[in-house]
């Protein structure tokens, strides 16, 4: 097995808004076959900092690079899935699941060609994948959230990426659907996609992370082996704290080893331009 490549990378990445730095000094890199969970409260810079890796806010200072390119010279987008935060579905377009599903496939394909049987396949494959392929003919509007949740995700797997980036996938999602969004990215991850997963809580998910990068206050307060929701949101996480957090998760570990994995200079960077995040987190 060959060893894994870098395929994002980020150095002294900064974003301001307005003038404010909200982004400061992230450095990070993530490595071909890692699922990393960024992590920390609401306000703490994770979804600005989605949204710099996605290419929707531009980088103040630092240097970013996807699968070894500078991201300005970046255009194999279809290695890319995004899969934004809490949009619906249809954006109040009537459409079927199949349809919503299928527009995944753009980036693979010229524009007006028709679908060819390729496509097809990997739409079939993606909707298998996230159990909705009983309900490929079905308004996406006459679902519920988790399911237009699961559908936005067959949506990115059409694409057949290898590097996936979902923003707080389960917000507002009831558990069962938790549980079926948990298996759909255990399913990813298996097949060797590199996961990317913003979540203020990890819940059913935890079980999947090799990693977690912990942000505070726009900075990364921590970065290494997976930590419990619990200790991501200790009061005022950063610094001895964080190394309080990873004493505990050692003692209480019961058995269970997570390898220290490397520690990287660098950080994730990945964008969609077809797909627009919510302002409500900066």
């Amino acid at each position: 097995m060959s060893a894994p490549t870098v395929v994002v990378e980020l150095t002294n990445g900064a974003v301001a808004i307005a003038g404010r730095p909200v982004l400061r000094g992230i450095d990070l890199c993530v490595r071909s076959g890692e699922f990393v969970a960024l992590m920390g409260a609401n306000g703490s810079g994770k979804s600005t900092l989605v949204r710099a890796l996605t290419g929707l806010w531009p980088l103040a200072t630092g240097t970013l690079s996807l699968f070894g390119t500078p991201l300005a010279s970046f255009h194999d987008w279809q290695r890319v899935g995004f899969v934004p935060q809490r949009g619906g579905a249809g954006s109040g377009v009537p459409a079927s699941v199949w349809e919503i599903v299928a527009s995944g496939r753009l980036a693979r394909r010229r524009l007006l060609r028709p679908l060819g049987r390729g496509d097809r396949a990997a739409i079939a494959d993606a909707l298998e994948v996230v159990g909705l392929a009983h309900r490929a003919r079905d308004g996406v509007s006459t679902l519920s959230g988790g399911q237009q949740q699961r559908v936005l995700i067959a949506r990115a797997l059409a694409g057949e990426p290898e590097l996936f980036f979902l923003d707080e996938p389960t917000a507002g999602v009831d558990l069962p659907n938790q549980h079926v969004l948990a298996d759909t990215l255990g399913t990813l991850s298996r097949r060797g996609a590199t996961i990317v997963l913003v979540a203020h809580e990890l819940g059913p998910m935890a079980p999947l992370i090799h990693r977690a990068v912990v942000m505070r206050d726009g900075r990364i307060a921590y970065d290494g082996p997976p930590l419990t929701d619990h200790q991501v949101h200790l009061p005022g996480f950063g610094g001895h704290v964080a190394d309080v957090a990873m004493a505990h998760l050692e003692t209480h570990d019961h058995g269970h080893h997570h390898a220290e994995p490397e520690r990287h200079d660098h950080a994730p960077h990945v964008a969609s331009p077809l797909d627009q995040l919510d302002e409500d987190e900066r």
